[in-house]
């Protein structure tokens, strides 16, 4: 486990990163994580499981957080500092960069689908109880508005805003295989997202699938973690890998 720091724009942001052993190359998983400053922060025992698996997993805490400068946005431009940290596990000798896939739970959800609609050469998208519609947030949230309006602004007179970190509205553009888990009785981030996306995911053609878990809530139980995370392991060994950046898609 390290604490790596980058820049993305002007700005010098915190990341985590966790190395299975070995020499690879590896898979790797951008790793994009839930809440804003300290609620939904890295935990370094999720991102160690996960690298349990074989892959190397880089966790940006987005700027202005953990240290970095700047300021978290939710959605804004602070998803460069996702982008940015693709570009440095691409540089890493072992990560394979023909298995890079994303990791988005809870407001990472939009995050990940973000950089999967706005950037090529991704080999899939896991979106675990994620956002994907911050209309939706805001209208289900009451206890979240407050903060919604002093980063992003009033859905109504800052639409574009909400659209512009509402993925499910710009779905034509993913260009690689997403998998949806979501908790039905989640309270933080209503199951209707997980509809919402798959429909759009079905209306445009984009190769997905659907895990609903009844029983779970927002944040799975520990038999229902490690439960549905082989089963995401198992379910990313199937997925085709990708080409070169430079191949793919503008």
């Amino acid at each position: 486990m390290f604490t790596v720091t980058y820049q993305s724009e002007r700005w010098l942001v915190k990341a985590a990163l966790a190395v299975p052993d070995g020499s690879g190359p590896f898979p790797a998983l951008l790793y994009c994580r839930g809440g804003i400053r300290n609620v939904g922060r890295v935990r370094p025992e999720r991102i160690a499981q996960l690298a349990s698996f074989g892959y190397v997993v880089l966790a940006p805490h987005y700027r202005g957080n953990e240290g970095g400068e700047g300021r978290d946005e939710f959605g804004g431009a602070d998803r460069h500092d996702v982008y940015q940290a693709d570009e440095l596990l691409r540089q890493l000798p072992i990560v394979d960069p023909h298995r890079i896939s994303l990791f988005g739970f809870s407001r990472g959800g939009m995050m990940a689908l973000l950089a999967a609609i706005e950037r090529p050469g991704f080999q899939s998208v896991i979106f675990w109880n994620g956002v994907c519609d911050l209309f939706l947030t805001y209208e289900e949230r009451v206890d979240l508005r407050r903060m919604l309006r002093r980063v992003v602004g009033h859905p109504q007179k800052n639409r574009e805003a909400y659209l512009i970190r509402s993925p499910v509205f710009h779905i034509d553009g993913i260009a690689c295989p997403v998998l949806i888990i979501h908790g039905v009785r989640d309270e933080n981030v209503s199951v209707e997202h997980a509809y919402r996306l798959s429909r759009a995911l079905t209306q445009h053609r984009k190769p997905h699938d659907v895990w609903l878990v009844e029983e779970a809530t927002h944040l799975f139980d520990s038999v229902q973690i490690e439960k549905y995370t082989r089963q995401m392991f198992a379910w990313l060994a199937e997925q085709p890998q990708v080409p070169p950046r430079d191949q793919c898609r503008d």
